[in-house]
Parts: C-alpha cells; sequence; structure tokens
C-alpha cells in the first residue's frame, strides 16, 4: 500500500463510506491500527537501493526523492518569512525604532536576521538527521514577542536570552528522561485528534490574517471580511487568487500542486506590483503587502553577521530582579514552549501519516530532545527559541514524510543568509494562501472525535475553537487538558483520566494564574 497524499485524504474517506470488499476491509483495519492513510491497491514507489532511500526510509514510507526535494522548497517558502519578520520583532536598524531593554540596549535587525537563517537551518537539519520526520524549526513567533513585548522591560537582551537558554535545557532534560514522552502518551487520543484539528484551523485563521482576507475591528464584532466586510486590497485578491490555485491543483491531484501555485502566484505578485506600485503596507498604506514586497531590486548576496552568537548571560536576570520573579518567567516560556511544540508534533505527524493509532510516532524521544535543543540553540544566539512549525505542513501537503525533506528546507535557511533579498520576494499572502490550504487538509482528523459522547465533545470543542481564538496552541492544549480532567472526574470517570494528566491539568492552572500569583508573592 501507499501512504496518501493529504490531498488525497478526502478521496479515501469517500472510499471508505462505499460497500468494502474482502481485501478492502483488511485494508481499512490495518489503516485503523496504523493510523496511516491508504489509496486502495495502488502500487508502491518503485524500491532504491540508494544511500538516501536506506537512511531516510523514503520507500519505506512511501514516498519518493522528488516528494522529498519538494516538500523540503514548499516548506521554507511558507516559513521564510520569520527571516524577515523575527528581525523586526526582536530588532531595529537603531535605538529609535527597536525594542530596548531595561538597560537601553537592543539587537540589530541585521544581526538578528543573520543568525534566525543560521540557527533554522543547523536546527532543521539536524532534526531530519535524527528525528527523520518533515518538520521545519525555526524563532518561535509566540516566545519572540513575549520576549520583546513583556520579558525585556524587566532585563537586558543577553540576560533574556539567558532564560531562554535555561527554558531550553529543562525541555532537553524533560524529552530525555522521557518525562515529556510519558506526558505524550498520557494524553486520550480523542484530544489528540482535536489538537491536529484545532491546529488546522488555527494555521488557516493565521493565513486568513496574514493575508488581510480577515482583519479586527475597532468596534462591533472582534473581526470582519477585509475592510469594512468587503475586499478592496490588491494584495489579498492575490491571497485569495493564489488559494484557488493551489486548492484547483491539489483537488486535482496535481504533483507539486503547492509549489505551482506558490510559484505562479508570486510571479503574479510581482507582476501586479511592477505595474501598480502597490508597495508595503503601513498606517499610510494600509492596501500594501503585508510584509514582503515582491521585488527584486539591488544587492542580492549579502555576507551575513553572526556577532549575536554566544551574547547571552545566563543567570544575569536572577540578579537583576530576583529568583522569584525570573522562575516565573522561565516556567511561562517552559510551558509555551513545550506544550506548542507538543501539540505541532503531534498535527504534523497525524498530516504526514507516520503517527501510530495513540497518536505516538517514530522516533518520538529524539524529537523532542531535538527541538528542546533549538531552544538552547535559539536563546544562544539571540535569535529566540527555535521549535517545529505549523508551516511544515505545507511540505506535508507536498507529500513529503521523511527528514529528507527537512535537511533540504534546512540548507535553504542557511543559504537565505546571504540571500535575504530572494527570500523576501515571496509576499506573505501568497505563503497565506497555502496555509489555508494545509488548514483544510488537517481538518480531516475531525473524524476520530467522537462528537456523541459530550464528555469527549466538550474538551475537544474547547481545545478546537480556543487555539485560533486566542493565537495560542498551548491555550488551545490548556483548556482542553482541564477541561477533560474536570468533566471525566466531576461524571464519575475520574479514574479514566491519566495520572499524568492531573498534574498537568494543575501545571496549567498555575500557567493561566500566573499574573494574579506573580503579584501575591510580589514577584
Amino acid at each position: 500500500m501507499t501512504i496518501l497524499d493529504p490531498a488525497e485524504m478526502q478521496t479515501a474517506t469517500e472510499k471508505q463510506a462505499a460497500p468494502l470488499g474482502v481485501g478492502q476491509t483488511v485494508a481499512r483495519e490495518k489503516h485503523t491500527a496504523t493510523g496511516l492513510a491508504t489509496r486502495g491497491n495502488a502500487p508502491r514507489p518503485p524500491a532504491s537501493n540508494s544511500f538516501l532511500d536506506r537512511f531516510f526510509q523514503i520507500t519505506k514510507r512511501g514516498s519518493t526523492l522528488a516528494r522529498e526535494f519538494r516538500g523540503g522548497i514548499v516548506t521554507f517558502f511558507t516559513m521564510a518569512y520569520i527571516v524577515i519578520l523575527n528581525p523586526l520583532i526582536l530588532g531595529g536598524f537603531s535605538a529609535q525604532n527597536a525594542p530596548t531593554d531595561v538597560a537601553g540596549g537592543w539587537l540589530s535587525a541585521a544581526q538578528v536576521g543573520a543568525v534566525t537563517g543560521l540557527t533554522a537551518g543547523v536546527m532543521t537539519v539536524l532534526f531530519g538527521l535524527i528525528a527523520n520526520l518533515p518538520f521545519g524549526l525555526a524563532a518561535g513567533l509566540g516566545i519572540n514577542s513575549f520576549l520583546a513585548v513583556a520579558v525585556i522591560h524587566e532585563v537586558t537582551w543577553p540576560e533574556a536570552m539567558g532564560l531562554v537558554v535555561i527554558n531550553g535545557i529543562l525541555i532537553v532534560l524533560f524529552g530525555a528522561t522521557g518525562a515529556r514522552t510519558a506526558i505524550f502518551r498520557a494524553v486520550p487520543k480523542e484530544l489528540k485528534a482535536a489538537i491536529t484539528v484545532g491546529i488546522g484551523l488555527f494555521i488557516a485563521f493565521i493565513g486568513f490574517v496574514d493575508s488581510g482576507f480577515v482583519r479586527a475591528t475597532k468596534g462591533g464584532p472582534p473581526v470582519q471580511l477585509g475592510t469594512d466586510g468587503s475586499i478592496t486590497s490588491i494584495p489579498t485578491l492575490v491571497f485569495i487568487v493564489g488559494l484557488l490555485v493551489m486548492g484547483i491543483l491539489v483537488a486535482r491531484k496535481i504533483q507539486g500542486g503547492l509549489l505551482i501555485g506558490i510559484v505562479a502566484t508570486t510571479v503574479l505578485a510581482a507582476v501586479v506590483e511592477a505595474v501598480m506600485h502597490i508597495g508595503p503596507g503601513s498606517a499610510a498604506n494600509p492596501g500594501g503587502w503585508h510584509l514582503n514586497t515582491p521585488v527584486l531590486s539591488g544587492q542580492l548576496v549579502s555576507a551575513p553577521d553572526f556577532s549575536l552568537v554566544g551574547h547571552f548571560d545566563l543567570f544575569g536576570s536572577f540578579s537583576r530582579i530576583g529568583g522569584l520573579a525570573a522562575t516565573m518567567l522561565v516556567f511561562t516560556l517552559v510551558f509555551t514552549n513545550f506544550f506548542d511544540a507538543m501539540g505541532t508534533m503531534t498535527g504534523l505527524a497525524k498530516s504526514a501519516g507516520v503517527a501510530h493509532k495513540d497518536g505516538t510516532f517514530p522516533k518520538l524521544k529524539s524529537a523532542f530532545i531535538v527541538e528542546g535543543l533549538g531552544a538552547v540553540a535559539g536563546g544562544a544566539t539571540s535569535g529566540s527559541s527555535n521549535t517545529v512549525y505549523i508551516d511544515s505542513a505545507a511540505g506535508i501537503g507536498e507529500g513529503a514524510r521523511t527528514g529528507l525533506a527537512s535537511v533540504v528546507t534546512g540548507l535553504l535557511f542557511l543559504g537565505s543568509m546571504f540571500l535575504t533579498p530572494l527570500t523576501s520576494v515571496v509576499p506573505l499572502e501568497v505563503a497565506a494562501a497555502a496555509l489555508v490550504v494545509v488548514g483544510a487538509m488537517m481538518m480531516a482528523q475531525i473524524r476520530e472525535i467522537k462528537f456523541s459522547k459530550f464528555s469527549v465533545a466538550l474538551p475537544a470543542f474547547l481545545t478546537i475553537v480556543t487555539m485560533p481564538l486566542t493565537y495560542s496552541i498551548a491555550n488551545g492544549i490548556g483548556v482542553g487538558f482541564i477541561s477533560w480532567a474536570v468533566i471525566h472526574a466531576a461524571s464519575g470517570k475520574g479514574k479514566k483520566v491519566h495520572p499524568l494528566m492531573w498534574v498537568v491539568t494543575v501545571g496549567f492552572l498555575i500557567y493561566f494564574a500566573r499574573g494574579p500569583i506573580s503579584a501575591l508573592m510580589g514577584a
């Protein structure tokens, strides 16, 4: 049997509704036991004795070299915005336009951009080689924003990055001791499915927001369609065209559909910009491109500046703000990092068809350890904690099933350090279209949730909707854990709740109440 591309999952689901023969029944039973989507009796890709095929188990997972390379390229293009966005969040070109810390220090945007590409490249290649999964790693947007908005008002940038390193060390220890794996196994399969669906809805919502298709309002409902309920932005129209083009290509099962759609829509965006001169979005130009303007101009190659590597202070924050306050900051970083990554990897593994029935996947422990090392590396280079990206689902949607795709993505990230202008050609509106398509693919996991049992339905529902509504995977997992434990206990089913679920539930209660707790304790 051959592993389905996510684009073909819907067709497979429809086939399952028809009466089954004996052979088909066996195939379905095997699908249920392994968590893999299968496609009738289609032939497996021809076996290969190449080193790459054997090392990455490409044929064994039903993939091909071409799919892995395409998937790696697509994942890079959907993640490449971080090389531009991370420097804008953490740094600037002067102290006047950069987040300054408690001592007035600031980070150079050019230097942040260099270490962003360096760390993402090294960690993604390492993840592919060790964990053999098609997941890309880069600076996590939740944590970098938390550092820039909250943490540096209390400590310096080197001290803040020291806290990130401590956070990463703790996560590595959780992974190495098996504690993280044990917690992962304790999560009910229905909640794991809900996490996958929630992530799909979350990344689709990110795509809608990044494209300008959905915007926040100053009054009335929290969000609205476009501007005043209508689409008035040309970049948003480009997003819609890209969404339809990619949707059509995937629906028609065109090999490389997402990659073709990204390239074609980027060309369209470049032509539109050349003709209409829309320019970057701003308060004065609300109809401009959200982040990257699709124009190639000026110098294309530049040498990266790695001055920020090693620019961190491991324990300086404990001296500056006290042990209790610093510990609460580390607690927040660990909880966000730990459960964001756990939820993301759950969803991606299911989407890639490598997850087992209980939601676990091959080399689970190795994946957790390497992801923790990403946090250490991110803090050590001052690029913020690196974690698994949900955008990797785009490459998985293109057919990636092994770590070879991650190696390709990582090498492209390393190249992006020298080719920042080329990286910035793909506008965020185009990447957003790919995210929406992949979000739709991931919604297929909702069939694994028994909504007829309300003790399952409510926690699953809360998990799914909390992620996009709060813009946080960790929040969705926390609400799901708490509601699952409380509802089952109150329904006389407390024995079905794993003891580790109770431990994590208490941890999430502290996490959600960390503000009042810090205030009461004078932190």
